[in-house]
C-alpha cells in the first residue's frame, strides 16, 4: 500500500521532464469523468432505460447526489466548451425553469426519500444568472420532492461577474457550504482575448464577501495554455490567487477543441503550446506546491486538511461528472438541458439544446436523449481507472478480491503497455500494485489510457475527440 508521502509532487522536478517525453505523451485522451466515455455512449438509450436503471438504483438503496444544470450566460467566454445558452433577455430563464421543476418532479418519484441526498451541485452556464427569487424557489421545489441531508454538500459554480451579495445571502440561508468561482486568470490581455475581463478587486469583494457570510468552503478556477499567456504573466496571476487563500483550486488545461466549439478557432495562432505550456504548468505547479497546497492530481490543489486531501490520504475520494469528491458510492441523477447521470450500472444524458430538453420534459418528463449500459468488464476498467486518478495506485489483490480475476492474467495486454510507461519513469510496478511516480502524475491520463479497452476504435475518427493531456 502506497503511504501518504507518495500523494503529492514534491519529488518531481522539472528537470526529469525531457522535450521528448513531452512530446511523446502530450497527446489528444480523456479526461475520465467516466468509463466508457462519452463518445461510446449509445443513441438508443432513452427514457425507458433510464427509468429502468432507475428502478434498479432504489431497490439498492444507495445514496443519491444531485446536479442541476443552468445554461445560460449574459455573455459567452471563448474558451468554454461547456452547454451554454447566451442570452441577454433573462425571461428565457422562466419557461426552462418551469421545464426543469417538471423533469424534478418526475426524478423524484423515481427516488424514495428514505434515500439520503448527500451531494447537491448546481452548475452551467452560469447559475447565478438566475434572480435570488428564482434561486430560491427551485432550491424550495428540490427540498420538497428529496430527502437533503443534514451534512450534505450543496455548491454552485458562481460568475464573479453577475453574482452579487443578495446571490450570497441567498445561497447561504438555503444552505450552500461551496462555492465555486471561474478566475481563468488576471491578465487584462488574456481576459480581453477569452472576452472574461474579470478585474482582481471583483473576485477579492466577493470571495471576502462569502467569507462574511460564513461559506465554508471556496473554489477558484484557474485555466493554463490561454491565448497571450507566458509563465511570467500567469505566475502574477497565481500570486494574485494566492492572495485569495483558496480553500481549493483547480488549473485546468485549456482544452482546444475548435472542430466542436468555432468560437476557439479566434485563438489560433497565439496558444502557448508545447514546451511553453508545459512551463505555465510547471509555475502553477510549484507555486502552489510551495505554498502548502496538495497536488491532488488532475488539474487539482487543495489544502492538506481540506476534505479531498484528507479523503486521498484515506483512499476513499471519488470521481464524477462534477470532478474529485468525497461523495463516493452514490447514485448521480443529472437534471436539465445535456445533464448526465450515472446510475448503478448505466449512464444517461439529456437533450443537449434548450427548446429539445423543453419538449422532452413536456412529453415524458424527462429528456433522456444517449446513455450506456455497463458490462461487467467496463465495471472492472471503471474501478481500475478510478483507483488510479484518485490515489495514484491500484492495488491488485485489492481489485481481485472485489471482481473474483487474476489481475496480471485479466490485464495483461496493459501491463505490457506499462512497462513503457516504467521505461519512461512514469509508474513503478511490482507484484503486488501499480504505484504511478511523482512524474507520472503529470501524464496520469496517459496511464489511465492503458486500460481503456475503448480507445483504439475513437482513434479511428478522422479528427480527436479529446483535448491534449497537457
Amino acid at each position: 500500500m502506497a503511504n501518504a508521502a507518495t500523494h503529492n509532487t514534491n519529488g518531481f522536478r522539472a528537470s526529469d521532464l525531457s522535450d521528448a517525453t513531452l512530446e511523446k505523451y502530450n497527446r489528444p485522451g480523456p479526461r475520465y469523468t467516466s468509463y466508457p466515455t462519452a463518445p461510446v455512449w449509445k443513441d438508443d438509450f432513452g427514457p425507458d432505460d433510464f427509468e429502468k436503471y432507475a428502478a434498479k438504483a432504489e431497490e439498492l438503496a444507495r445514496p443519491v447526489s444531485l446536479y442541476m444544470h443552468i445554461p445560460f450566460c449574459e455573455s459567452l467566454c471563448l474558451f468554454c466548451a461547456c452547454t451554454v445558452s447566451i442570452q441577454k433577455n433573462k425571461n428565457v430563464a422562466i419557461p426552462y425553469l418551469e421545464a426543469l421543476k417538471r423533469e424534478i418532479d418526475h426524478v423524484g418519484k423515481l427516488v424514495s426519500k428514505t434515500r439520503p441526498v448527500i451531494q447537491f451541485h448546481w452548475g452551467g452556464g452560469t447559475p447565478t444568472y438566475l434572480s435570488p427569487g428564482q434561486m430560491e424557489d427551485l432550491f424550495g421545489h428540490t427540498r420538497e420532492r428529496f430527502s437533503i441531508a443534514p451534512d450534505a454538500e450543496i455548491g454552485i459554480e458562481v460568475d464573479p461577474r453577475v453574482t452579487n451579495r443578495a446571490h450570497l445571502e441567498t445561497l447561504h440561508r438555503l444552505g450552500f457550504n461551496r462555492l465555486s468561482m471561474g478566475v481563468q486568470d488576471f491578465e487584462p490581455k488574456v481576459q480581453e482575448a477569452i472576452h472574461r475581463v474579470q478585474p482582481y478587486e471583483m473576485t477579492r469583494d466577493l470571495i471576502s464577501a462569502a467569507r462574511q457570510l460564513g461559506f465554508r468552503s471556496i473554489n477558484v478556477d484557474l485555466i493554463y495554455g490561454l491565448p497571450y499567456q507566458t509563465a511570467d504573466s500567469f505566475k502574477a496571476a497565481i500570486e494574485r490567487t494566492l492572495t485569495l487563500s483558496p480553500d481549493r483550486v483547480a488549473m485546468f488545461s485549456y482544452a482546444h477543441v475548435p472542430w466542436l466549439k468555432k468560437q476557439q478557432g479566434a485563438f489560433e495562432g497565439h496558444l502557448p503550446d508545447g514546451m511553453e505550456k508545459f512551463r505555465i504548468f510547471r509555475e502553477g505547479l510549484e507555486q502552489f506546491l510551495g505554498a502548502g497546497y496538495l497536488y491532488i492530481g488532475m488539474d487539482h490543489f487543495a489544502r492538506p486538511e481540506d476534505e479531498l486531501a484528507v479523503a486521498q490520504r484515506n483512499r476513499t475520494l471519488h470521481r464524477n461528472f462534477q470532478g474529485y469528491t468525497t461523495k463516493a458510492g452514490a447514485d448521480l441523477y443529472g437534471m436539465g438541458v445535456s445533464a448526465i447521470s450515472s446510475i448503478g450500472e448505466a449512464y444517461a444524458q439529456n437533450r443537449r439544446e434548450v427548446p429539445a430538453y423543453q419538449a422532452g420534459v413536456d412529453e415524458r418528463g424527462i429528456a433522456t436523449m444517449r446513455g450506456y449500459r455497463l458490462s461487467q468488464d467496463d465495471v472492472i476498467r471503471r474501478a481500475v481507472i478510478g483507483r488510479l486518478l484518485c490515489h495514484t495506485v491500484i492495488p491488485k489483490r485489492e481489485v481481485e478480491r472485489e471482481f473474483a480475476i487474476r489481475f496480471d492474467g485479466y490485464f495483461a495486454a496493459e501491463m505490457h503497455r506499462l512497462e513503457e510507461f516504467r521505461g519512461e519513469g512514469l509508474v513503478e510496478l511490482s507484484s503486488d500494485e501499480i504505484q504511478v511516480t511523482p512524474l507520472g502524475r503529470i501524464f496520469i491520463r496517459n496511464v489511465a489510457m492503458a486500460f481503456d479497452r475503448y480507445l483504439h476504435e475513437q482513434q479511428m475518427h478522422r479528427r480527436p475527440l479529446f483535448s491534449k493531456t497537457l
